[in-house]
């Protein structure tokens, strides 16, 4: 069971502007007097970052990794507010976190990270949900630090090198992008609305297109030991033969396929998916075993 500890959750306003962290202050019941959940927000100062975070919502505590250029807020899953303790991150760079212009962006780093992030709040266990270069992040930690962990989901991650991870039919560009093209203008315009210097997006840009990501081997995704929902797009920008693949040398995996969705339906189809993740982060941890056609289907005995 995930858990939070006794000190190092900031009270805050709930305005996402002009928070700041000194000292960490005691965790108290994220709810106003009527019961709704309220938010918390701050710096943390973690590897040398000035990192962002929010926290909102009352329960066991879900990490929220966002994928490339997302940031706490941008896009907020209402639906696991009212039974998770949501800590949303914003990850070098990115939102309200600056950049440190020297250091390259990667996937140990973003999990070193928020692993520091976790250390500063007083959290020694946690859910995690990241999406895309979120996921890569959250199954990272899944493996470095499977102490942290209760269980994970991620959607659009991927798991091996971009050979055998991704789908040339939606990932392919006529033209190589820039920071200015239109494929991009929906993360450039969110970067711009809440970032230190919205200036520093080009340079943002170029640096996150030099993450040099080579994915897992699999003796380590056969260690991980946590339950992990695997979720993508049958349209996604990860082929569904990677995620097919990564889900059978996990233990305890899971798979779920989006119909007809791509790698964004979280942002446009968000009821879609954060049902079934409500669903696995929630489920007991024993269950009625599945049925097989030797077994047959017996109610209450197999399902």
């Amino acid at each position: 069971m995930p858990e939070i500890g006794t000190s190092g959750l900031m009270s805050g306003d709930g305005k996402r502007d002009g928070a700041t962290a000194s000292a960490p202050a005691p965790i108290v019941d994220s709810t106003s007097g009527n019961g709704t959940p309220t938010e918390t927000c701050g710096y943390a100062p973690v590897n040398g970052l000035k990192m962002y975070y929010e926290i909102e919502g009352t329960g066991d505590p879900l990490v929220c990794i966002p994928p490339a250029f997302g940031y706490a807020g941008v896009n907020p899953f209402p639906a696991l507010v009212q039974s998770h303790r949501i800590i949303t991150v914003d990850l070098q760079g990115h939102g309200r976190t600056p950049d440190i212009p020297e250091r390259p962006l990667s996937i140990e780093q973003y999990a070193q990270d928020v692993v520091g992030l976790l250390k500063y709040l007083g959290i020694s266990k946690a859910d995690f949900f990241g999406e895309s270069y979120g996921g890569n992040a959250a199954a990272m930690i899944a493996i470095r630090y499977p102490e942290l962990v209760g269980r994970v989901v991620t959607y659009a991650a991927t798991f091996g090198p971009p050979q055998i991870a991704l789908n040339p039919q939606t990932t392919h560009f006529s033209h190589p992008p820039t920071a200015d093209s239109r494929n991009i203008q929906f993360q450039r315009e969110n970067y711009k609305k809440v970032a230190p210097d919205p200036n520093h997006w080009p340079k943002m840009f170029d640096k996150l297109g030099r993450i040099q990501w080579e994915g897992f081997s699999e003796k380590e995704l056969a260690s991980i030991k946590a339950p992990i929902l695997i979720l993508l797009g049958d349209c996604d920008f990860v082929r569904l033969e990677h995620a097919v693949e990564t889900f059978k040398l996990i233990p305890n995996a899971e798979l779920a396929v989006i119909p007809s969705a791509g790698h964004f339906v979280l942002f446009s189809e968000q009821e879609r998916v954060i049902p079934i993740v409500k669903h696995f982060l929630e489920k007991p941890a024993k269950s009625i075993p599945l049925a097989t056609a030797e077994t047959g289907y017996h109610p209450g005995e197999t399902r």
